[in-house]
């Protein structure tokens, strides 16, 4: 049986479904209070269809009807989850992330409600599961570690708010995109070439994360630039703080800034830096822009970019005499 049948089940969605299943539901109640399956119930609640485990005794007629109770039970969870999560995600004055947390915890106390009821309807007493509570702290500390460590720190990241659906963040190995959905398990990124990429939420609590987006939307950008010995240091900077101020999208405040990095070799290094107000719209534009700029009016301006070049001194000797 496969586990997109258990889960159609389990969790109907079409309206179809959900009629025939209460109509059979109904009728099992209708024909159970009408004494009509009083002779069913007998049959299956016989000794030659039951077996004894331990203290406790086992038909039949009490499988199926743990079975369909059970099925029942988390298909009513099922819903109310649902319907109750739509509501929660409706109400826009709460913050993505917060909503994800109110969903998530929701969704935990219904499941563990109906599991509860599915244990009590199997005869289980719910006061002796404590005999279990060391092997299942044995379970979830080798097989399933990795599960618990990813769900905590899913818990963890929406109650810090470090990162929210929306917000541009890169990882330590240069992974870099936008935060789309932080689930149970995983936290999904987008990248800016279109690539979905699930990431473990463990990874966002051991590694270095830089988020562009946390307190503010501000990028900034770098263009380095050499220019020959021979070219006017100022001027070339001042064409640079002016293809920068000229760009639409360059931040008024902090100002774009020019500095002399270093005395290279076969040029003058300078650094131009300037500020974006949204980087989530990207660096590339408007740095390429900038670049062009500064390349166009350096033609105009007679300032030189150079290349790297040697010069090499050929020496003969005279021929002795």
């Amino acid at each position: 049986m496969s586990s997109k049948f258990v889960g159609t089940i389990l969790k109907p969605k079409s309206w179809i479904a959900i009629v025939l299943i209460l109509l059979a539901t109904a009728a099992f109640f209708g024909l159970g209070f009408l004494d009509y399956l009083e002779p069913i119930i007998g049959f299956l609640n016989s000794d030659q269809l039951s077996f004894q485990l331990g203290e406790m005794r086992f038909s039949a007629y009490l499988l199926l009807r743990a079975f369909f109770t059970i099925i029942l039970v988390f298909w009513l969870a099922g819903i109310v989850s649902q319907v109750v999560s739509s509501r929660i995600n409706a109400i826009k004055r709460i913050k993505s992330s917060n909503r994800s947390l109110v969903v998530k915890t929701v969704q935990i106390i219904i499941y563990f409600a109906a599991a509860t009821v599915a244990l009590d309807v199997f005869g289980f007493d719910l006061t002796t599961l404590t005999i279990f509570s060391g092997a299942v702290g044995i379970g979830v500390g080798f097989g399933l570690q990795k599960i618990a460590s990813n769900f905590i720190s899913g818990i963890i990241l929406l109650f810090e708010k470090s990162i929210e659906d929306g917000d541009l963040v890169e990882l330590s190995d240069n992974t870099f995109g936008f935060i789309r959905h932080t689930g149970a398990r995983y936290t999904l990124l987008e990248t800016p070439d279109g690539r979905e990429v699930m990431i473990p939420n463990e990874d966002f609590m051991t590694s270095r994360v830089t988020n562009w987006t946390y307190t503010n939307k501000q990028g900034r950008i770098e263009i380095f630039v050499g220019i020959s010995y021979s070219s006017d240091v100022d001027l070339a900077m001042e064409i640079m703080l002016e293809a920068a101020r000229a760009h639409p999208r360059c931040a008024p405040d902090p100002v774009p800034v020019c500095f002399v990095r270093q005395f290279a070799d076969s040029s003058i290094n300078l650094l131009l830096q300037f500020w974006v107000e949204d980087v989530t719209l990207g660096r590339y534009e408007p740095q390429s822009d900038v670049m062009r700029a500064i390349w166009r009016n350096f033609k105009t301006k007679g300032i030189e970019i150079p290349f790297p070049q040697q010069d090499v001194h050929l020496k003969t000797e005279e021929p002795r005499s």
